[in-house]
């Protein structure tokens, strides 16, 4: 299968230089990294019940202080459009919380497939498409009526039922996707910026308007904010985290059955009467 990157006069989702800088920022702040901590359990705990040793991991992170003591041994790998990795070098490739950056997500999960051995295990974690829906909708409002239109101001991201879908586009095997939610309480919309800040991930997007807003722009949408999202004393934000899994494709490997060729019903297994379909 040969790997089909993002041609030069496609239009780009993300603003590289932008995000080196936020993420860069970031790093230097290192004050709110609760998200990928979270996404380190949760990744933790999963290969706990997967029950298999690895031997050759790698993860791809944007973060690598982070990450490096998530799975012992493992190698960390920057995240950018081609990534360094060699195939059929690992039995274990983690995608780490930046894929919904990636103007060709399917072009990185090929690129993780194809660094796996044979039955070898792919998770992604990344953020999904409730996070900072709040958010969305407040600069929104604010957006159109102080501004009469709208910007893009916060990276769109991918529903769960399509983002699980492209593990079988990448070529992997058993796939299955699922998410956790998460709603944080801030006590307005500058302590949530904040933290958006310290994360790396405020607006890179490449479409963004590029001017400073004006100063009501947040006022008002801090206003809408708080009327829409009241939490407590606060404000409430959403972070959804998708997981996805994936294996490379081996023989040895459970396969569905064909349509037809069950040997017992359901119904007697289940001891109820079987219904016809009119019934």
């Amino acid at each position: 299968m040969s790997l089909q990157m993002p041609s030069q006069t496609q239009p780009k989702l993300t603003d590289r230089d932008a995000l080196a800088v936020r993420r860069a920022r970031a790093a230097a702040d290192g004050s709110a990294w609760f998200l990928h901590e979270s996404a380190i359990d949760e990744i933790q705990e999963r290969l706990k019940d997967v029950n298999r040793r690895f031997t050759s991991a790698a993860i791809v992170t944007a973060h690598p202080d982070v990450w490096v003591d998530a799975i012992p041994g493992a190698t960390l790998v920057a995240e950018g459009e081609v990534l360094d990795l060699r195939p059929g070098a690992h039995d274990l490739v983690v995608h780490a919380m930046c894929l919904h950056w990636a103007d060709d997500p399917v072009g990185q999960l090929i690129q993780c497939r194809r660094a796996l051995r044979e039955d070898g295990l792919l998770m992604v974690a990344m953020l999904g498409g409730e996070t900072l829906h709040e958010l969305r909708a407040a600069l929104g409002q604010a957006e159109s009526e102080v501004m009469g239109g709208l910007s893009p101001r916060v990276a769109p991201m991918g529903e769960i039922r399509d983002i699980g879908a492209l593990l079988q586009r990448a070529g992997l095997a058993l796939p299955v996707a699922d998410l956790t939610t998460l709603t944080v309480r801030y006590r307005d919309l500058s302590h949530l910026v904040r933290d958006l800040r310290a994360m790396g991930e405020t607006n890179a997007l490449a479409a963004r308007h590029r001017r400073t807003p004006p100063r009501a722009l947040f006022e008002r949408a801090n206003l809408h904010y708080a009327d829409a999202f009241a939490d407590q004393d606060g404000i409430a934000a959403t972070f959804q985290t998708i997981f996805l899994t994936g294996w490379a494709p081996s023989e040895t490997q459970q396969k569905p059955l064909r349509p037809g060729s069950a040997q017992a019903r359901l119904a007697d297994a289940l001891g109820v009467p079987e219904l016809g379909p009119d019934e």
